[in-house]
């Protein structure tokens, strides 16, 4: 068995060893390829502690807004640079396909330019109180220590958007990278030393949840808690936060509808659907996995739709030629299947797809899966897979569509496929989500916020607002008058 890849922390700008490793799987065979660092709650301490020393160290408290913009601009350049490498990481520590990885990381260095952009934009201001002779501003500080905790779908950019504005702020962070496919966010740690952040402000650490993410979310030096993961984490950072007031930004989970009416154009419906769910193998929390159509318009979609998924090349995930890899892990596509059992068993109708394909029985692969449902409690369309599964349930008004597409647990992204304007207006007021798309689908930007309603998260990221996120205010008043205050105590 040839040696493994073995890669470290990044604590206080440097690289170490930790106590203890694990092993990484490659999703495309199942086999060990990799050892990860599995941080300690003492590893965590140091982490935080550099940071809160680098917070006030004047190599980056003294640095002006300016020069913060410019070691971001720099990150991003670099980032962009080394994309090719990062994605073979990815693509090998994920089960990501190479066609989607290198893109999407050349792309996430936009991130660093937007937010390197903003660094000195963040303004204070001036309050007219109602008291003669006060000056009062009102002046933005770095909120202080921030714990940005990513999933293995998307690290990477999952972190963009958290580094990103925290650093631009004049924040530091502890970074911890999820324990499955945590690889090329360790990596990412020498292209951020590269960058020349001085030492602590960007610390990379992975391990379990319980000796390393409570820890991290607990720790009475973390003013911020940025993450993106399940409802359940969630709810037990919230319960960790108790110990230091930490605000919390929430990312989390979707079941997204999608809604297809009979007047929507029918290869634009379909090109969106398959790259809504089919895309990363599913493994998005904005896939579009609960497809809602129109009657008229449910069998020459569905007959579409199960053409593209029977045509999509499954393999391995490294080859150009790959249009969809394995799911990141085993337990994934486990749930995944017990899911499309039970919903079988709960009358759903299989259209294609739903085992493990033939020609790849090692890995994590599932093969494209298109259910479709009688009955909106079907677990398939309640429950979010993270897999290659379309949920599919017919529907015969505008209403009706809405009230399916609403009637869920999450919030997070939504569709509206259809050439009448007015519906289109309508139909983004009324779904109850963070996202609406219309006519498109999976599209982002720097640029443009986005975030869940219910419990699909707390707050927003990306764009401009989510930097004020990552700062205090501070009121100062100022006496102008060359008057001594009163004594207090002399009746007047």
């Amino acid at each position: 068995m040839p040696e493994l890849q073995k890669f470290q922390h990044y604590i206080g700008g440097a690289f170490e060893d930790a106590a203890e490793y694990f092993a990484s799987l490659d999703p495309a065979t199942g086999e060990p390829w990799a050892l990860m660092p599995a941080a300690s709650a003492q590893d965590v301490d140091r982490a935080v502690r550099a940071a809160a020393t680098a917070l006030r160290h004047p190599a980056w408290a003294g640095l002006t807004a300016t020069a913060r913009g410019r070691l971001l601009y720099r990150l991003g350049d670099l980032l962009a640079a080394a994309a090719p490498s990062l994605a073979a990481l990815e693509t090998r520590d994920t089960g990501k396909i190479i066609r989607e990885t290198g893109g999407q990381i050349a792309y996430i260095a936009e991130y660093y330019r937007y937010y390197g952009g903003l660094a000195d934009k963040l303004m204070g201001l001036y309050v007219p109180v109602d008291k003669p002779d006060m000056e009062v501003t009102l002046r933005r500080e770095p909120v202080g220590v921030v714990a940005a905790m990513v999933p293995w779908n998307s690290q990477l950019f999952l972190a963009a958007v958290k580094l990103g504005p925290a650093l631009a702020a004049g924040c530091t962070v502890v970074l911890k990278a999820a324990e499955d496919g945590a690889a090329p966010l360790l990596e990412f740690a020498r292209i951020v030393h590269e960058a020349g952040f001085p030492p602590g402000v960007v610390n990379i650490i992975t391990g379990t949840g319980v000796e390393c993410g409570q820890a991290l979310t607990s720790h009475p030096l973390v003013a911020r808690i940025a993450f993106t993961g399940g409802p359940e984490t969630a709810r037990q950072i919230l319960r960790n936060s108790a110990a230091n007031l930490a605000a919390t930004t929430l990312e989390l989970g979707g079941k997204s509808p999608v809604l297809a009416f009979a007047d929507a154009d029918i290869e634009n419906v379909c090109n969106a659907v398959i790259a809504g769910i089919f895309a990363a193998s599913g493994q998005s929390c904005v896939a579009g996995s609960r497809l809602l159509v129109q009657r008229p318009l449910l069998t020459p979609l569905l007959e579409r739709l199960k053409a593209r998924a029977e045509m999509i090349r499954i393999g391995d995930p490294a080859s150009p030629d790959t249009q969809m890899g394995p799911l990141a892990t085993a337990r994934q596509r486990d749930r995944a299947l017990d899911l499309i059992a039970s919903s079988l068993a709960e009358g759903a109708e299989l259209i294609t797809g739903g085992t493990v394909p033939a020609e790849h029985p090692e890995g994590f692969y599932l093969r494209p899966t298109i259910l479709l449902c009688a009955k909106p409690d079907t677990p398939c369309l309640r429950e979010e897979f993270f897999a290659p599964v379309l949920s599919v349930m017919a529907f015969d008004t505008e209403e009706d569509a809405l009230v399916l597409a609403n009637d869920s647990k999450f919030g997070l992204a939504s569709g509206v496929f259809t050439r009448d304007l007015a519906r289109a207006h309508r139909l983004s007021r009324a779904i109850h989500a963070g996202v609406v798309w219309v006519n498109t689908y999976r599209v982002i930007s720097p640029l443009v916020p986005f975030g869940g309603f219910k419990e699909s998260g707390l707050g927003r990221e990306g764009g401009i607002e989510s930097i004020l996120d990552y700062t205090r205010t501070k009121s100062i008043w100022i006496n102008t008058s060359d008057t001594p205050l009163p004594d207090p105590f002399v009746m007047r």
